[in-house]
């Protein structure tokens, strides 16, 4: 059975390092039914089958049988084996978007390897610090932020980042691996790009692309050379962006990689459009145009229709342009892409009045692009009251904040009063049927038939009534409910007959009992109350999957567990205990990370729209008018 377990983690421990990832789950899988008594073998097969599922893009998966790994390893105290599952944990936290928990496993990585002296575990858990701190500032960078205008948490996230890279540089260099040196060249040159370090970028990604030669890889090679493309354009240098962009052509040809050939062609000719070379941006867009609709891309073809647009406008062939920018508008209304349609009704306006063209309401393709102005009287809807549109909602505003007195207010302040004044006559009644069996008669005998303010009381009036009153009444009417809500005593108490006089001293009956004086009872009374909850919480070695325990082996392995256990070191982080023990609960209250932003195969990551925009941004702002403090709205009178 030993040897069966084993034989199939191999197996399946094989087949992944082929890229046979789902025929290796399934081995690793078998291997966990089948079992095993061995804590070292069940720990590797945990980290092997968390790698497998994270290649498969099974995140949540990965999670769960990477924190098996780390519970088992800080159980048998194997201090390495805990700080690779550490770094595993903190690489899928971090694609989760868990970056704070991602940090603190990349953390004990990094501590442990600093305790075990291993420079290969540091280098790795400086380089998964660097990445995750790089992910965090590139979504709050792409999430929604302004371009240009990134707030103070990107770029801490981000300088942290470009330290950690650096941190890991310092000891690959001493370690002599320049494979790992190209990968963290490639990183610091992306970190320096979204901090706006474009000099400290193309610096990164020259060296990045010298190692990448070194080792003939093309594909490294090519993202090479596409952020060397990237980061001269923000420096101006357009020309040296051109050949760098021609290059990540070539090697996208070479490598037979449709998409990336038409991410290539989309920047190149985004770059003759900045040279203002017209014919040749027009040419490569076409061949843009051409792969995304082998693609199936849309969102492909209206980013190459909008180009292709501006270039023919440009040119001065309005026709054309106008086919183009209609194709573009009728793809961003497919796809619902507000802010393109937007884009592409600018354009077609804008084309319709340089060509000449006249509004047609029976023209459906034209209809589209009427719009009636702010406040037209001829639509259904709009008032007649030539007030400008900016002043419509203020003034409906204030008249909501009116204070004014309509018949139905007063009639519901006059129906309040009668229904309060009604509440306290029935209170009145109910407390003379109560004295009624009394000897001394009430204060007031009021006739049913006298209307209820005359048979309100003077301390008693709506005006007089205060709190004191208040809590009288609940106490009185609610006083039935309260007492049916008492815990009543035992039998043995109940028996007591009830004192007719209040006494000073409580019954015997009433006293404690006496086995309470006993030392501990309060301690057995819980346990026994409360011992199937606390075993309910206890942590349980059956909740480890794959661990096979029989009365031979059993105390054996339990015996150790419970060793290793009371050797561990008291002062434990407290927030890994917490995580031990709510993570379950933790999880359950969290919400999924936001969706991506969709974007078509041949669209690069950085967009031609995002690149004009984080370029011109600090432009646009300069150009805005700012209003003062002593503006006011323009007044019209009304007609």
């Amino acid at each position: 059975m030993e040897a069966s377990c084993l034989e199939l983690a191999l197996e399946g421990e094989r087949l992944c390092k082929v890229g046979d990832y789902h025929a290796g789950v399934s081995f690793f899988e078998s291997a966990i039914q089948v079992g095993t008594e061995d804590l070292q073998i069940l720990s590797a097969i945990y980290s092997q089958l968390g790698n497998a599922y994270f290649h498969l893009h099974d995140y949540n998966k990965a999670l769960e049988y990477h924190r098996h790994d780390l519970t088992l390893t800080r159980t048998i105290g194997d201090q390495l084996g805990e700080a690779k599952a550490s770094g595993n944990l903190g690489n899928t936290m971090k694609v989760l978007g868990r970056y704070d928990e991602a940090a603190v496993c990349c953390q004990r990585h990094l501590d442990i390897s600093r305790m075990l002296h291993d420079k290969v575990g540091q280098a790795r858990a400086l380089y998964n610090y660097g990445n995750v701190y790089h992910a965090k500032g590139k979504n709050i960078c792409w999430s929604g932020m302004d371009p240009g205008d990134f707030p103070e948490e990107a770029r801490i996230a981000l300088k942290k980042a470009t330290e950690y890279y650096e941190a890991n540089l310092a000891i690959v260099k001493e370690l002599g691996d320049r494979a790992a040196q190209g990968r963290t060249y490639g990183n610091l040159g992306n970190s320096h790009y979204l901090l706006g370090n474009f000099q400290d970028a193309v610096l990164a990604h020259e060296q990045r692309l010298l190692i990448a030669k070194e080792f003939g890889d093309r594909a490294a090679e090519r993202r090479a050379y596409c952020n060397l493309g990237n980061a001269y354009i923000f420096l101006g240098q357009f020309e040296a962006a051109t050949e760098h962009y021609k290059r990540t052509l070539q090697l996208a040809r070479q490598l037979k990689d449709r998409a990336v050939e038409a991410q290539a062609c989309y920047s190149l000719g985004n770059t003759y459009t900045l040279l203002q070379d017209y014919e040749r941006a027009i040419d490569s867009h076409l061949k843009h145009l051409l792969i995304a609709q082998d693609l199936k891309d849309r969102i492909g073809e209206g980013r190459a229709c909008w180009s292709l647009g501006n270039a023919y406008t440009a040119l001065g062939n309005h026709e054309q342009a106008m086919s183009f920018a209609e194709k573009h508008l009728e793809i961003s209304k497919e796809i619902g892409d507000h802010g393109g349609e937007l884009t592409a009704r600018m354009n077609v306006s804008d084309l319709q009045l340089v060509l000449g063209l006249k509004q047609n309401n029976s023209n459906s393709n034209s209809s589209a692009f009427i719009e009636s102005p702010p406040g037209d009287s001829s639509l259904p809807g709009n008032s007649t009251h030539n007030f400008p549109q900016t002043l419509k909602p203020q003034m409906v505003d204030g008249q909501t904040c009116e204070e004014t007195t309509t018949p139905q207010q007063t009639k519901s302040s006059i129906a309040k009063t009668s229904s309060k004044l009604f509440f306290i006559n029935r209170f009145r009644s109910k407390k003379h049927r109560m004295n009624g069996s009394n000897s001394s008669p009430p204060a007031e005998n009021h006739s049913s038939s006298s209307p209820p303010s005359a048979r309100l009381d003077k301390p008693y009036t709506p005006d007089t009534l205060g709190d004191d009153s208040f809590f009288d009444l609940l106490s009185r009417f609610q006083g039935n409910r309260m007492d049916d809500q008492r815990c009543s005593l035992q039998d043995g108490l109940s028996r007591v007959p009830a004192p007719s006089v209040p006494c000073e001293t409580p019954p015997v009956a009433l006293k404690k009992p006496e086995a309470s004086a006993q030392p501990g009872h309060f301690q057995d009374l819980l346990a026994s109350s409360q011992s199937r909850r606390l075993d309910e919480q206890r942590a349980s070695v059956d909740s480890l999957p794959g661990l096979r325990l029989d009365q031979r082996h059993s105390q054996d392995v339990l015996s150790k567990l419970m060793a290793s256990a009371d050797n561990k070191e008291p002062a434990e982080d407290f927030f890994d205990m917490l995580i031990k023990c709510q993570g379950s609960r933790l999880d359950d209250q969290r919400c999924a990370p936001p969706p991506p932003p969709t974007r078509g195969p041949t669209v690069p990551d950085e967009d031609f729209f995002s690149l004009i925009l984080r370029s011109q941004a600090k432009r646009i702002d300069e150009q805005r008018v700012i209003l003062s403090s002593e503006t006011r709205p323009l007044q019209t009178n009304p007609e």
